[in-house]
Formats: C-alpha cells, structure tokens, sequence
C-alpha cells in the first residue's frame, strides 16, 4: 500500500509569504490560521518505515517535526526514516530543504542531470557530502526503483517523464551548468506501488496540458497536480508582480485550457491541487473560485494530509 503525505501544498514563500499583504496572507496571519500552508513537498512510502521526498521545500525542517512518520526512530540518537529525495525541478522552492539534511544522515538523491549540474555549480550544496549523500541522475521515460539504505529494493518504481515548463527562474538570462536545450528542467512523476499495482502522478509545475500528458493521468487513482494560480495575469491584477502565470512555467487553475477545464474529462479518482501561490483566491473558502474548483472535483490540501493507495 502507498502511503502519501502532502508535507506542504504551497508556492514559493507559502502561506503566508513573509513579506506580503495580500488578503490571503493577512487572513493567514490572523483570523484564519486554516489558510497557513508551507511549500509544496510530498513523502511517500510503501512500508510505512521508510520514506521518500518529492523535492526538500525551504519550510523542510518544520515539515519534518509535523509529521510523526519522519520523525528519528525512538530510542536512536541519530536515525532518520528518509530514505531518499526525488527532484522534478532545480527552483529553489524544490532544493533549497537540501539544506536542511546536512547533518550526516544517509539518504539517495535522485534528479535529471540538468538539477543536478546545478547543484554541483552551486558550491553551499556541497555540505551533502557524497559519501553520506549519493546523487543518483534520473532520465526521462526511464522507470526507477528507489532503494534503501540498505540496498534493498522499495517496492515503489518511478517514471520520470518532460512536462511543459522551463528552467529555474534564477538563471534566466544565464548559461545553464548543464548547456542544451531545457529538456528535463521540469518533470512529472509517475509513482507505482509495485506489489498492488497502483499508481499516481506528481506534477508540481506544468505550463500547460498536452494530449500526451492526458493520455498518462487517464485512469490514475491520484494526481497531484499543478495550481498556482488561478487566472494567468493574477500576480499583475493584484499588484504583486509582473509576471504571467505562463511566463513562470505554470498553467492557471481556470480559464480555456487551463488545468480545471482541460482534465476534466480524464477517469481520475482524486485530483489534488498543489504548489498553490498565496495570490490566489481559490485559497479562501468560500469563495467563488473555492466553489468552482470544489464543483469540479478538484481538492485544496491541508499540510498533513495523508491519502493511501
């Protein structure tokens, strides 16, 4: 059986951001607590012992002490239930918890090439020394079993697989480490218990929905599923910014083809919003927009929540 648990179902800055006042974010701060949700990551685990990251958010410490089945085995000064970090793209809302698993515990890292030649071209990340910290690259359409510490096999298999995006904000206009033309800067998951055969797709950044990718989220029981923001232009009608959601590599929840109306067709058992920006307004229950995704079969996460296979 699979066991997921949404560490944190936010954007970059979460909810709330440090420096915002957005409504979101000062109902966050006050009467509204429930709206509080730190960066998007997930867990997941096949055993319910051992446990693998989907990307190490920057809130990484304060998830881990919120989730019981991370925490260090009783009665062990040092132990640690994670047995790996799996990275679909190099943002720094994806690698920067990395940092915060410096501490001399084993675990495997897997990601593409391209994020890990970002990591090597940033030398803080050297503090996971390899002797302790494997980087194990990934390719697309090429499945993966993630192993234990021990070497043994997890029983889950992996399937990294190129979804519509772009590369990591902070090296716009820079040389990439890696060179070449972009290809696995932003992957979807797909993630199979291998003894019952169920599965699930992961996709914390998309930019938009292609016929290939619905032909794969057709008939999984779960998809995780890119929703931060809800109209395109949200950031610049609310002042916030200057960017499209598209421009940052992501689709919008609403609108023509954006994420509600193009999957709505799909034989999808649960389709889970993620990576939710603090702009957004389907956030506020109750709202318009909160309707319209709850209308469409769409759920908003809580930090914590759990959800088996």
């Amino acid at each position: 059986m699979l066991r997921v648990v949404v560490l944190g179902a936010a954007a970059g800055g979460g909810v709330p951001q440090w420096n915002c006042g957005c409504p979101v974010c000062r109902k966050a701060r006050s009467d509204h607590p429930e709206l509080r949700s730190t960066q998007a990551s997930i867990a997941v685990s096949a055993d319910g012992e051992h446990w693998f990251l989907v990307n190490a958010s920057p809130d990484l410490r304060q998830q881990v002490t919120a989730t019981p089945p991370l925490h260090p085995r009783a009665g062990q000064l040092r132990h640690s239930p994670i047995a790996g970090v799996i990275l679909t793209n190099g943002e720094i809302d994806a690698v920067a918890g990395l940092l915060s698993m410096r501490e001399g515990s084993p675990f495997t890292l897997y990601a593409h090439e391209r994020v890990l030649a970002i990591l090597r071209s940033n030398s803080i990340f050297n503090v996971l020394n390899e002797k302790n910290v494997k980087r194990q690259p990934i390719e697309v359409d090429k499945a993966f079993e993630p192993a234990l510490p021990d070497g043994k096999p997890s029983g889950i298999e992996v399937l990294p697989f190129a979804v519509p995006g772009k590369g990591a904000w902070y090296l716009e206009g820079k040389a990439h480490p890696a060179g070449g033309d972009g290809a696995g800067d932003t992957l979807g998951l797909r993630i199979l218990d291998k003894g019952s055969g169920k599965y699930f797709y992961f996709l914390a950044a998309c930019a938009r929905v292609t016929d290939d990718l619905k032909s794969r989220l057709s008939g999984a029981a779960l998809v995780f599923f890119d929703g931060t923001v809800w109209r395109d232009d949200e950031l610049i009608a609310a002042g916030l910014g200057t960017k499209t959601g598209q421009s940052m590599g992501h689709i919008s929840m609403s609108g023509d083809h954006g994420a509600i109306e193009s999957l709505a067709d799909l034989d999808v058992g649960t389709k889970v919003f993620l990576h939710i920006n603090n702009s957004n307004p389907a956030l506020l229950r109750g709202s318009d927009e909160r309707k319209a995704v709850e209308q469409a079969g769409w759920h908003i996460p809580a930090d914590g929540t759990e959800i088996k296979l």
